[in-house]
């Protein structure tokens, strides 16, 4: 089995990158780290960053994850190929870009795209937020895959993953610590990313950038709102290229020694997403680009 240590990253294709940075900074408040080579690179906690728009096709490059050394990164090369998935391991220049020791990339069963990772870059500076939004760190990431059942299968059998709970037909929300879950797979016919989730210090932070959000004329996707299955107060809205992003706050912790059994909850049931009864919806997703419109080094 491998150990997912944490998630790393989102690469994301962006057409029109001066935009999509833009939003990133002004809008959701992350530090523009550098750019470089067409690649821009944002950061909201210890990561050197946690989402980077490369430049060209608009669409998910990949996810990442760290694990937890070089031989780990073996082992789980050996693992995924023996399970039948074509895996490559990357080169310097991929790293480079990567801001990594070393790294790997494989696709899950339904085509998104994921990255092992060794060694991320850690910046010991502050993070120098745009604007005061209370983000403390990078949350989770969320996958789109037409059966979210064998998804979770997927990463529970092959990886450490652990289900927390279930949204029927729905959602598969699983955890690889002890946050309720650093990683979800949504209900969507094509591989993509639903949204990225950025932790913020309080609901007040929640509510006050739902106040500037609307000021900037930026469409709300969902909330603000309370999730049963996390417990937290939530904000979905949407920036350029397609990409959702998410604040949240208070998301419940499930001791490494908890006798924890996955709940289910039902769609069509009101407060199955929100317990403040707002609209059971789903956020678009940033859909993945296909291998071939993918350089090797991306």
């Amino acid at each position: 089995m491998i150990e997912l240590k944490d998630i790393a990253y989102v690469r994301s294709g962006a057409a029109d990158l001066r935009a999509a940075v833009d939003f990133a900074t002004d809008i959701v408040g992350m530090e523009l780290v550098r750019e470089e080579e067409g690649i821009a690179y944002l950061r909201v906690d210890h990561r050197h960053h946690c989402l980077a728009f490369v430049e060209g096709d608009s669409g998910v490059i990949s996810s990442g994850f760290t694990v937890a050394d070089l031989d780990a990164l073996s082992a789980a090369e050996t693992e995924l190929e023996a399970a039948g998935l074509p895996v490559r391991r990357g080169g310097k220049e991929g790293a480079r870009s990567r801001k990594v020791h070393d790294y790997l990339t494989f696709e899950d069963p339904f085509g998104n795209r994921i990255d092992l990772v060794v060694g991320q870059t850690r910046l010991s500076t502050p993070v120098a937020f745009s604007r005061p939004a209370g983000i403390t760190e990078f949350g989770h990431i969320c996958f789109d895959a037409p059966d979210i059942y064998e998804a979770g299968r997927f990463w529970t059998t092959k990886f450490n993953a652990r289900v927390s709970d279930w949204v029927s037909g729905a959602a598969c929300l699983m955890r690889i610590d002890p946050v309720h879950h650093k990683l979800a797979v949504f209900h969507g016919e094509r591989p993509g990313l639903c949204h990225i989730n950025f932790q913020v210090e309080s609901i007040d932070d929640v509510m006050r950038s739902w106040n500037f959000l609307k000021s900037k004329g930026v469409e709300i996707e969902q909330g603000p709102g309370r999730h049963p299955q996390s417990t937290a107060v939530f904000l979905y809205f949407k920036g350029p290229e397609g990409l959702t992003y998410e604040y949240s706050f208070g998301v419940r912790r499930i001791p490494e020694d908890s006798d924890w059994q996955p709940r289910w909850f039902d769609l069509e049931e009101p407060g199955a997403i929100d317990m403040w009864l707002g609209e059971n919806k789903r956020v678009s997703t940033q859909y993945q680009l296909p291998s071939g419109r993918i350089a090797l080094s991306d």
